[in-house]
């Protein structure tokens, strides 16, 4: 397997940067990963539709509610029963979301009401220059029929204005967030009234709930009016590019690398498993990338890490009238890598992070453990994991939480819990978590991208070289 290089790392980083401005929501992360798939070959099932028919060396792929894909590969050497090389991420980053009734007009300007969505660093979002994606429901004006759209509006068109110093002198000593009143974004100037209905009891839908300076950017966008939007789910986005940056390019600087750096890495991953026929053949797994939306709010939903979605998956997988066990079998023959970021040791906040155990941007994958069980990892899975990147020589780095400072958790507890598969979490290393921008080293998209790669390759091969279990 070829070694990571500078210039490679540099290759893959730039790719990962335009994963990362393709995917300003959890919707065109999953438009994203669906274009890459195809791409490779894959072809897309439904969860509505029939026997799926799997066989081996199959590649599909099926979504939930547009914001939630599993993507699979199904071994030459599989039969029901079989184990699961499964790797899992989010789609889903904090960020300010348009409420489902974001009028408002204050002081002569026109303003759009926003849902402060997961655990962000709510200051850093503003004197952003801010655009807007995600997608409509557009009713067809001719048939009737209703069909999301993506959209994304990829100029700056929303800002949310900071208080000047001079206004609230002690700002840099307190200041505090008041995320229903603060973090109103500004959309244009009422320099006149805006149109519509003269008597609000005869205003449509619409224009009760939204600006029509909103909608009509809505509809622009989507080439209908604003009459045929019925509804939407939206997300304010930084408009500003990925970018590489340091003196000596060691770093990168984008929105949402907490956790589409592990969507791209885990999808890379995948996709160049597949240049080796060979393994291919001989694989008994089935090779599983996993996307959910709704981490950053505790995964509570229909296409979450914490519903049935990935159960009903698998069990369609293994459905055999042969082996009417065959997915409580496979269970014990699978393995679940959570993929998500962790926090590197900060130059200015070095006591924020476990003395003995200081991640770096640029020194390989984090395994991360939590006796506590805010992560999933174990003696033997983490035993795994280091078994994978001594095979291609990456190195990967420790981390656990201070005692005095509780760490965060993943999708990792959510699924082993669920599902009773062994676990580990690791994620690349990275500074600025969720923020409205993000900083990650250079090397770390390439970096998990090989670790991830050899998972799916050689799990199988390393998990029955490890004995766990003498009965």
């Amino acid at each position: 397997m070829a070694k990571i290089t500078r210039a490679s790392a540099i290759r893959v980083a730039q790719d990962f940067m335009k994963f990362v401005d393709a995917s300003p929501s959890p919707y065109h992360v999953v438009s994203e990963c669906k274009s890459r798939l195809i791409a490779a070959g894959f072809t897309q099932v439904h969860e509505h539709k029939g026997n799926w028919n799997i066989k081996p060396y199959d590649k599909i792929f099926v979504t939930k509610n547009q914001s939630s894909i599993i993507a699979c590969v199904v071994g030459g050497s599989w039969s029901p029963g079989n184990g699961f090389t499964m790797l899992g991420a989010h789609t889903d980053s904090p960020c300010p979301r348009i409420k489902v009734v974001s009028k408002r007009e204050k002081e002569g300007y026109v303003q759009v009401g926003t849902e402060c969505y997961g655990g962000g660093n709510w200051g850093s979002w503003f004197d952003r220059d801010l655009k807007v994606a995600g997608r409509l429901m557009i009713r067809d004006e001719l048939t009737g029929v209703i069909r999301s759209r993506l959209i994304d509006i990829d100029r700056p068109v929303m800002r949310i204005p900071h208080i000047a110093i001079h206004l609230m002198r002690g700002m840099n000593e307190k200041f505090g967030v008041n995320k229903e009143t603060d973090l109103v974004p500004v959309i244009s100037t009422t320099v006149k009234k805006e149109g519509g209905k003269e008597n609000e009891d005869e205003a449509e839908d619409w224009e009760k709930r939204h600006s029509k300076v909103l909608m009509n950017l809505l509809a622009d966008s989507a080439g209908v009016t604003p009459q045929s939007i019925i509804d939407f789910d939206l997300f304010l986005a930084d408009h500003q590019p990925s970018m590489i940056g340091g003196a000596e390019y060691d770093f990168i600087y984008a929105p949402r690398i907490d956790n589409l750096l592990s969507m791209h890495a885990g999808l890379e991953g995948l996709i160049q498993s597949l240049g080796n026929d060979n393994n291919i053949q001989s694989d008994g797994n089935i090779r599983m990338l996993v996307g959910y939306d709704n981490e950053e709010v505790g995964s509570r939903s229909a296409q979450g890490a914490g519903s049935s979605f990935t159960e009903h998956v698998m069990r369609r997988l293994c459905a055999n009238p042969g082996n009417l066990a065959a997915f409580e079998e496979s269970i014990g023959k699978s393995m679940l890598m959570s993929a998500d970021n962790c926090h590197a040791i900060h130059p200015n906040y070095p006591n924020k992070i476990e003395s003995n155990m200081k991640p770096t941007l640029q020194g390989g994958p984090v395994i991360k453990t939590s006796g506590n069980q805010s992560y999933a990892t174990t003696v033997e899975t983490a035993t795994i994991v280091r078994e994978l990147a001594r095979k291609v020589d990456l190195n990967v780095q420790e981390c656990m939480g201070r005692n005095d400072i509780p760490s965060g958790s993943t999708i990792g507890p959510v699924l082993a819990a669920k599902l009773g598969i062994k676990t580990v979490d690791v994620g690349a290393s990275q500074l600025s978590m969720h923020s409205c921008r993000e900083m990650c080293g250079v090397m770390s998209p390439e970096q998990c991208a090989l670790l991830y790669s050899t998972y799916f390759q050689s799990y199988p091969e390393v998990n029955a070289n490890i004995i766990f279990d003498e009965d």
